[in-house]
């Protein structure tokens, strides 16, 4: 029995994009779908007996309808081929109110033929080509769903977040409990496991997420564990095998240098439970777009700045083609100026999307003593300044101090000539 275990689209996804001038889509929306083809070809391509999205189809509760379109599009090619998909509901997928529908519930209203959503926990009996599987669904747990106003009342935020975790872990061992041991059983979760690494969902959170403890779900009773929620990819335990997928695409420069993907699953139904898995689970790596970070820093006697910056980008040439390209350039507050922005973006002509991070050092100025500086020309003063400017070479200083001493002397020769 061959399982495919994936999570996280996040279909809106615009940052870093572009338009693209074919389709009219957010190129950022492209790279997703290009990414969901690959991996609807494969389950197609090699006769999966099921497919587990593990939540947060889309990055807004109210998705557009060419989001819900497209997603519609892929979810069809996995219907018509007779491959049973389950669709986890996530944070993202979830309306502000109880009552509203979750932008995933059109497709059991619809009746579309073997798909089945998980918006509540419950075990979903489903029968593939090499036998029946039970599927515990566990979609993302808000509090509205898990605990009534009346259960609320006087219990400090904190407090609401611990009696929310409590229930997940019962729901979870209420599912374990209702599985017959005598079939194949997974659950499929949208949720935080405590011990994961985060990824680029971290720049989502608001709050603190409740947290359900690996022992809470690493169960017996299941075969494996599928999870999406948290885009790094990475498995949390192996007796059972307790997976993130990830997010499917590179979201943003979080996600820079991982891979991205999928999981395959494969269980002999026959084989007691326990000891279903053939072998332990292989992420499989789809292509998406790179993020790249070109790191640059400045001397502070630097007399081209920017050649330095062209220097760098160079050497990451091939990393940028095609890629969306963040340049961090730590300068000194005094060569800041020196940075041409057209010739540094003109260096990127074959990334993607490219963006100019300056980090401004300011370097701390001493004051000189107040009885001195009473005691200075205007041109020593000028002289004395110039000397504590770190950032200028001195063939700069020079010239400003000629300049300076030519402009004070005028001043004083125009004032001399108007006095009484």
């Amino acid at each position: 029995m061959k399982i495919l275990h994936f999570a996280d689209l996040h279909l809106g996804v615009e940052s870093h994009g572009i338009t693209d001038p074919e389709t009219g889509f957010s190129s950022r929306l492209t790279d997703i779908l290009k990414a969901l083809d690959q991996v609807v070809d494969y389950a197609v391509g090699e006769h999966f007996d099921l497919v587990l999205f593990c939540g947060d189809a889309y990055q807004r509760r109210d998705p557009s309808q060419t989001h819900q379109r497209e997603f519609a599009r892929r979810l069809k090619r996995l219907s018509t081929a007779g491959i049973p998909t389950v669709l986890v509901v996530g944070n993202h997928d979830l309306p502000n109110t109880v009552s509203r529908a979750n932008s995933v519930e059109i497709f059991p209203t619809l009746g579309v033929d073997n798909i089945h959503v998980g918006s509540r926990p419950e075990v979903i009996s489903i029968t593939t080509p090499n036998g029946p599987v039970q599927v515990a669904s566990l979609p993302w747990g808000r509090r509205s769903a898990l605990m009534t106003r009346e259960e609320t009342k006087g219990l400090t935020p904190a407090r609401v977040t611990e009696e929310v975790e409590s229930r997940l872990a019962k729901a979870i061992s209420d599912l374990a409990s209702q599985l017959d041991p005598a079939f194949p059983s997974i659950l499929a979760g949208h949720v935080f496991v405590s011990g994961a690494r985060l990824g680029s969902e971290a720049s989502m959170i608001v709050g603190r997420d409740p947290v359900v403890l690996p022992g809470n779900i690493a169960l017996p009773q299941f075969d494996y564990i599928a999870l999406g929620h948290i885009h790094r990819q990475q498995s949390l335990a192996t007796d059972p095998p307790v997976c993130y997928s990830g997010s499917l695409a590179r979201l943003d420069f979080s996600d820079e240098g991982l891979d991205k993907g999928f999981y395959l699953v494969e269980l002999k139904p026959e084989a007691r439970a326990g000891s279903r898995l053939i072998r332990p689970p292989s992420f499989i790596t789809v292509e998406t777009r790179r993020f790249t970070t070109v790191k640059t820093t400045i001397p502070s006697d630097d007399p081209e700045p920017t050649a330095t910056v062209l220097a760098a980008i160079e050497a990451h040439r091939t990393q940028i083609n095609d890629a969306i390209v963040r340049i961090e350039i730590t300068v000194p507050e005094g060569r800041a100026s020196l940075l041409q922005d057209n010739k540094i973006l003109g260096a990127c002509p074959n990334a993607h999307h490219v963006t100019i991070c300056r980090h401004i050092v300011r370097e701390p100025r001493s004051r000189m003593d107040i009885t001195d500086a009473e005691q200075l020309t205007p041109i020593e003063a000028l002289r004395v300044y110039l000397d504590r400017q770190s950032g200028l070479s001195l063939s700069r200083k020079q010239t400003l101090l000629r300049y300076g001493e030519a402009l004070i002397n005028e001043t004083l020769s125009s004032s001399e000539a108007t006095s009484p």
